[in-house]
């Protein structure tokens, strides 16, 4: 395993600037995960650090090595592909031993190498199949081995789950997390999709227009946002947003002008316009979604539509309902999307406050 440091990193597509003076430390051992939007820069990224796309500036070191002049077959990195790029005619076998054909290991070897590794993932009663014969799951396994083979010290890992239904997502997250545990190499992985970066990174790199809006730890992201694009971007559904100004009766003071106060769907109250510590509003149920253990409902207040999400029993009746976010769950921010915490927010008085 390796750590990974890129140092003011630069891509340009003739005049088109993609990533601008980008600088990130990823850990040794970690589980790494860079998601944003399509476009973000994230494959990009991904791209230049395995070696198939040169950087227009900057370095990139791995392992304690500037790799900027190395060919991507020399920098100890194994790369999973969205397409997993499988050969058609070759066997399960045969895919995953060519690579290793080409370094000259011994036919022994070899065989003991897949053996062991086809062991890990599943594949050995399939190693006489061809792809076409296979699921989209034990096709993706077989990408995973032929990486795995190879004893990189970083593997990487481009939207490699984007492919498969819902159900066998779910099943290969388990797994490859499972798998960077048994290996404890440092992985990178790129995804669109929050819920899979949230359920399998322990640090990840929120990305939009090839810049780092934050870095963290899952929990940190979600608890703690440093910007309006990343409290929008992670959690499901999204941060609620409001203008100040359509914020009627939520009394505040602070340094820095606040432009948006936020609020999580599942931090709201619903029921109750009694509670002295806490924003209230009051809306029209326009929508409900019952999801088993959740529901959530699209509510129409004064300034705008907002979501709760809740763990109780679903609201089947009542029409018009007052809600409630306690004031240390609001979140607040600048015009330029800064979050702000020097906020002051004066108790609400008891009574209607009109709507977002």
């Amino acid at each position: 395993m390796a750590q990974i440091e890129l140092k003011n990193i630069s891509k340009k597509f003739k005049d088109d600037v993609v990533i601008e003076d980008l600088n990130l430390t990823i850990k040794e051992g970690s589980f790494t995960v860079l998601v944003g939007p399509s476009g973000c820069g994230k494959s990009t990224t991904l791209r230049m650090i395995a070696g198939l796309e040169k950087q227009s500036g900057g370095e990139i070191w791995i392992g304690g090595k500037c790799v900027n002049d190395t060919a991507p077959g020399q920098r100890e990195v194994a790369m999973v592909f969205q397409n997993y790029a499988l050969y058609p005619t070759m066997t399960v076998r045969g895919n995953i031993e060519f690579g290793l054909k080409n370094k000259g290991i011994p036919k022994k070897e070899r065989h003991t190498l897949i053996s062991d590794i086809c062991e890990i993932v599943g594949l050995t009663p399939h190693l006489d199949k061809k792809p076409q014969n296979l699921s989209g799951g034990q096709r993706q396994r077989v990408a995973l081995a032929r990486a795995m083979v190879k004893k990189p010290e970083v593997f990487i890992l481009d939207e490699p789950l984007s492919n498969l239904d819902a159900k066998l997502r779910n099943q290969m997250r388990t797994e490859l997390i499972q798998l960077h545990k048994r290996l404890g190499t440092t992985f990178v992985y790129v995804t669109h999709d929050q819920v899979e970066a949230m359920s399998m990174g322990d640090e990840i790199v929120v990305m939009d227009k090839g810049v780092i809006q934050q870095a963290d730890s899952p929990l940190k992201l979600y608890h703690d946002p440093v910007n309006l694009f990343t409290a929008q971007f992670i959690g499901t559904p999204a941060m609620n947003v409001m203008n100040i100004q359509d914020a009627d009766g939520l009394d505040i003071e602070s340094s820095i002008p606040v432009r948006y106060v936020g609020f999580r769907p599942e931090q709201v109250m619903i029921g109750s316009n009694k509670h002295s510590d806490g924003y209230i509003l009051e809306g029209e149920i326009i929508t409900r979604e019952s999801l088993g253990a959740e529901n959530i409902y699209q509510i129409q207040a004064r300034g705008g539509m907002f979501f709760v999400k809740n763990f109780l029993e679903p609201i089947v009746k009542a029409s018009r309902v007052s809600v409630v976010i306690p004031y240390e769950h609001l979140y607040y921010f600048r015009a330029d999307g800064e979050r702000i915490r020097e906020v002051f927010v004066r108790p609400q008085q008891l009574v209607s406050a009109g709507g977002l």
